[in-house]
């Protein structure tokens, strides 16, 4: 049996994972933070593949390091190390709710992975907010119901106006047919 020894990083490629990092946290939309201690490899492949899908990042970085990543980014009143097993950080550049509601769907097939909280822009969520985050739906689906919404009173409007004319055309019928 062999032994794996941990790689050590050397504190010039700290510096450099955490700005790299911080970089990749001040363009997120928003941030998931999840304890995935225990969850099987099989798993943690097949949940970095549905988040990769959607343009979600997923990244596991040592508690300090995310916690000066954090710092260097602007977002203030969440500590890392004050949460519980092993941690990682998922980014989603483009939907707000992408990495919540993936996580969260996740969640509930899988109970080895567990939500700790977020941020939305700079607002630090718990993780029930960023539950309820899961809930919303999707910007393309908001923007499909907002034109669903927008196209109904056009639709009803079109037709009323079709429906006159219709009447039109059956009263000119009528007065066709009596002088015939």
């Amino acid at each position: 049996m062999t032994s794996r020894k941990k790689q050590m990083l050397t504190k010039n490629q700290k510096i450099e994972l955490v700005k790299e990092l911080s970089e990749k946290i001040k363009v997120a939309k928003s941030l998931v933070f999840v304890d995935f201690k225990g969850l099987k490899v099989k798993d943690l492949t097949e949940l970095k593949k549905s988040l990769r899908a959607e343009g979600v990042g997923y990244f596991v970085v040592r508690k300090t390091l995310l916690d000066i990543a954090l710092k260097n980014a602007g977002i203030e009143g969440v500590s890392i190390k004050g949460m519980e097993g092993q941690v990682a950080i998922s980014l989603s550049n483009n939907d707000e709710v992408a990495a919540a509601k993936i996580i969260d769907t996740f969640a509930k097939t899988n109970e080895n992975i567990k939500l700790l909280g977020g941020v939305l822009g700079t607002q630090v969520m718990s993780a029930a907010e960023v539950k309820a985050l899961a809930k919303i739906p999707s910007k393309e689906q908001l923007l499909g119901q907002l034109v669903g919404t927008l196209n109904a009173p056009i639709s009803g409007f079109v037709n009323v106006l079709a429906g006159n004319l219709r009447g039109l055309v059956q009263v000119l019928n009528a007065v066709k047919e009596q002088k015939a």
